[in-house]
């Protein structure tokens, strides 16, 4: 399959609103534990939906911002469209969601779609898209144009001149998907029972209309297919980017005559792939960014909220040194672990009753330090003189090919090609290619990426193709890395007396030989596949057709979360079948080893080994006298407290252990810091990983004389309930009884809660996300327009935040999902409501891209629609 483009794809969702799709079907679900068949009722639309959010997760997945989509609905009781704004007709088709790069907002809106009580016609949408689409990629020929239209196909579609329509899209070159809700699919092998004439009639022209679209570019199938297809595991072969560099052999700058240099592009031929990094998050009893762990403190009645960990480095060092090296030096140790904080160990940490004496320091007072053997090279300046290189690779020397060693060769793999656009230097290329496979040789290649960066050692090996001829790259480790394990021989074996044994029960026989001969050959998977179109078997396994259960399983697992709105009630579906393919062993190779297998117990004499019986426990905690750990939790555990990890607290086992250990003289402890920011990036400590030595002679004269410093405790010792009581003046901490669980806004004093929680830091996007979430609850509600100035100052203040704080995408997925809201048919909307935005104007509207521009952020808005934005009705 050729390689596509990453990205720089336009995708168009066209969804069906009509009255139709709102039919409530059942759906199968995965059997329950003890293998209950299980199932759930959705909507037709609901239903659908899920490929469309399946297919932009995706996009949101892989992250690009080439890689855009938009929604438009048909069937809408709204029309919104740039063909209807200009010259009138194509009803109850809206523009949904703009073109733009997807995010987590756009999952959310189309939650928000529901079947309506007007009908659209797909034609009508189609070329809307169209128009919208071309409009967008007015400047941008080189993009790929993408359409999916989904519907259940029980609506009237007007077919007048529908032939000119395709043709524009064959024009345009775009890709065209239908996928129809029970649509019959002889391939796939379903068809549906008592279906209406008119459904049977529109799929029929959907079938004309596909099979219009030119070439490959057309494809249409029903929705449980689609929805089986997109959980497929796929290998998506993208082209990388062409990186210049310089080839030489020889040195230009001493021997010009005598060297060599090409222009050459490196590009990569495989990259590494690991299963997405999952974020750690844990129970947080308390309001702030404090924890509570007294049982007695926490009430029941408060919801839980589980925040992402964030870690921090802390460094100690033994102000009572007992060990030093010849030199005087302080040995150091460093030892990163989650670290368990216990409330009200203000003392210094124990181990076999011994006070560890340890003194914080700050880490502008330690010096970087290399590992070198058992020892600590220091570094002052944070690294050793770089060496003074040149971009480039540079050949140091040839070697035969039957001497590379092939395990060495486990790294990435790149391209070295021609500059493509210099003929001259492909045929130089070509030729050192040519001449290295005949002669069978490979180079060592140092490779420079930037002036004066660490050079890379590698080997280039000549690779030749049909029409171009290249080098391959791979970079291979240093001597040191390289771990050699010797064995001892197992056919030779020598006595103590120097004799060489022929018969030992560490020798096989005769018998063992052939016995493992025939059960290694009766395992061949070369012959244990498939039979082709000619009789013959072929092999077993693929690497084509294989694929990580890791990393698709994961990747399965979060796309499932993000399209279901309930993981109990709809939960994740068993692996794909592909999946599965290579982790069961084929049954043709399991049938012929059956007996070679037998042999070889037989001829080894292999007895099952019996189980070993386990002794009865007692009753009561045995543990060891100087375990202070197991003691400290046995005591916790009388007391009544919740075990240790339900608390989501966490001790430095390494802080237990110090004192065991005479050639420690420092400590590095790592604690786990619940925050509120719901939204940051992956867990990393802040040091940047490399050992650092403690500047011996500025330390000791610093902090001579301090009392060395305990582990730190958390700020709040007692309950925010119980401090409200202690203190009757202060309201700040008394339980709001409007506030959802889950959330940290209330609905009774929401812009004083949203300015609390600013005040505190780390917390703005759930703040953000809240408090639109309580004025869309709080306007909804009967008799809201005792509280609709009160909202209005809460909206000011929350676009004032988004548009400061990078919020930009949250501010206008809020204000779109509110404006839907409100203009929604009563009793569920409010339309007086909106009517106050919209007199307040352009400072309540959405926020323009020259607007974020200004404060360093984007926006999909331009500032023409913005200002149509609250005018529009």
């Amino acid at each position: 399959m050729p390689a596509e483009r990453a990205g720089y794809t336009v995708t168009m969702f066209l969804v069906d609103t009509s009255p139709s799709m709102g039919s409530v079907r059942t759906v199968d679900l995965p059997d329950g534990p003890n293998g209950e068949t299980r199932t759930t009722e959705m909507t037709n639309l609901e239903w659908a939906l899920r490929y469309v959010k399946t297919k932009i997760q995706e996009m949101i997945f892989n992250g690009r911002k080439t890689d855009q989509c938009g929604v438009i609905v048909f069937g809408s009781e709204t029309t919104d469209n740039l063909i209807n704004d200009k010259s009138g007709g194509y009803e109850n088709v809206e523009d949904y969601i703009p073109i733009g790069q997807p995010n987590s907002g756009t999952l959310a809106k189309l939650d928000a779609l529901q079947a309506s009580s007007v009908t659209g016609d797909p034609i009508d949408a189609l070329i809307v898209a169209i128009e919208t689409q071309a409009q967008y990629l007015a400047k941008k020929k080189t993009w790929t144009r993408k359409i999916v239209l989904v519907t259940d196909g029980q609506s009237e579609i007007e077919t007048e001149d529908w032939e000119a329509t395709v043709d524009k899209m064959n024009d345009l070159d775009i890709r065209f998907t239908v996928v129809g809700v029970d649509f019959d699919d002889p391939d796939w092998g379903y068809e549906e029972e008592n279906k209406s004439e008119l459904k049977r009639n529109n799929e029929k022209f959907f079938r004309e209309l596909v099979d219009r679209v030119k070439e490959d570019n057309g494809v249409l199938g029903t929705c449980a297919h689609a929805l089986e297809e997109v959980g497929r595991p796929e290998q998506k072969m993208t082209r990388s980017a062409l990186m210049a560099t310089t080839l030489r052999l020889g040195n230009p700058d001493r021997d010009p005559e005598q060297a060599i240099e090409i222009m050459v592009k490196a590009s990569k031929a495989t990259a590494i792939q690991r299963p997405a990094t999952m974020k750690k998050f844990a129970l947080r009893l308390g309001d702030g960014d404090e924890m509570q762990v007294d049982e007695e403190e926490v009430d029941p009645d408060k919801p839980s909220v589980f925040s992402q960990l964030k870690m921090r480095t802390e460094y100690y060092v033994d102000r009572n040194p007992r060990a030093e090296d010849e030199d005087g030096d302080v040995k150091m140790e460093k030892e990163d672990e989650d670290a368990l904080l216990l409330e009200g160990d203000d003392t210094q940490t124990k181990k076999d009753g011994k006070e560890e004496a340890l003194e914080q320091v700050e880490k502008e007072e330690l010096i970087r330090g290399f590992k070198y053997g058992t020892t600590y090279a220091p570094c002052p300046d944070g690294q050793f003189p770089r060496l003074e290189t040149t971009k480039g690779i540079t050949i140091c020397g040839f070697f035969p090919k039957g001497n590379f060693r092939r395990e060495l060769s486990m790294g990435e793999i790149q391209y070295i090609w021609g500059d493509p656009s210099s003929p001259k230097q492909q045929v130089a290329l070509s030729s050192l290619a040519k001449a290295m496979d005949d002669d069978g040789k490979i180079a060592i290649a140092r490779w420079v990426s930037r002036d004066g960066m660490d050079p890379k050692m590698g080997v280039l090996a000549p690779c030749i193709f049909e029409k171009v001829d290249c080098l391959l790259w791979a970079q291979m480790p240093f001597a040191d890395d390289v771990r050699k394990y010797a064995f001892a021989s197992l056919e030779n074996l020598v006595s103590k007396k120097g004799e060489t044994l022929t018969e030992h029960p560490y020798l096989p026989t005769a018998d063992q030989l052939e016995a493992m001969n025939n059960f290694v050959d009766a395992m061949d998977l070369m012959d244990a596949g498939e039979k082709d179109e000619n009789g013959v078997r072929q092999q077993w396994f693929s690497t084509a057709e294989s694929f990580n259960p890791a990393i698709h399983r994961v990747k399965q697992a979060i796309f499932h979360c993000a399209v279901v709105s309930d993981i109990a009630t709809n939960p994740l579906p068993p692996p794909h079948p592909d999946l599965l393919t290579f982790l069961e062993p084929p049954s043709r190779a399991l049938k012929r080893a059956k007996q070679p297998l037998e042999a070889c117990k037989k001829a080894f004499n292999v007895k099952q080994v019996p189980k070993r019986v386990g002794k009865a426990k007692k009753e009561d905690h045995a543990y060891a006298p100087d375990e202070a750990d197991a003691e400290l939790l046995l005591n916790q555990n009388q007391k009544g407290s919740a075990p240790l990890r339900s608390q989501s607290t966490f001790i430095s086992s390494a802080a237990a252990r110090a004192s065991s250990s005479s050639q420690a003289q420092s400590q590095t402890q790592t604690r786990l810091k619940i925050t509120g920011n719901d939204s940051g990036s992956e867990t990393e400590p802040e040091s940047d990983g490399e050992d650092l030595l403690l500047n011996a002679p500025a330390a000791s004269s610093s902090k001579k004389g301090k009392t060395p410093l305990a582990l730190p405790t958390p700020a709040r010792s007692v309950s925010p309930k119980a401090r409200g009581k202690g203190n009757a003046g202060d309201d700040d901490d008394e339980v709001d009884p409007g506030r959802a669980p889950g959330r940290i806004i209330g609905s009774t004093n929401p812009l004083k809660d949203f300015k609390k929680n600013l005040a505190q830091g780390d917390v703005v996007s759930k703040a953000v996300e809240d408090l639109g979430a309580v004025i869309t609850e709080v306007v909804l509600k009967p008799f809201a327009k005792r509280r609709s100035d009160e909202m209005v100052e809460c909206m000011t203040e929350l676009r004032k935040v988004s548009l400061e704080e990078d919020e930009v995408d949250a501010w206008n997925a809020f204000l779109q999902d509110l404006k839907n809201k409100c203009l929604a048919p009563k009793p569920a909307g409010n339309a007086t409501f909106w009517k106050t935005v919209q007199e307040v104007g352009r400072p309540l509207s959405l926020i323009s891209d020259k607007e974020a521009k200004k404060h360093g952020g984007t926006s999909q808005y331009t500032e023409k629609q913005v200002k149509e934005f609250v005018g529009a009705s």
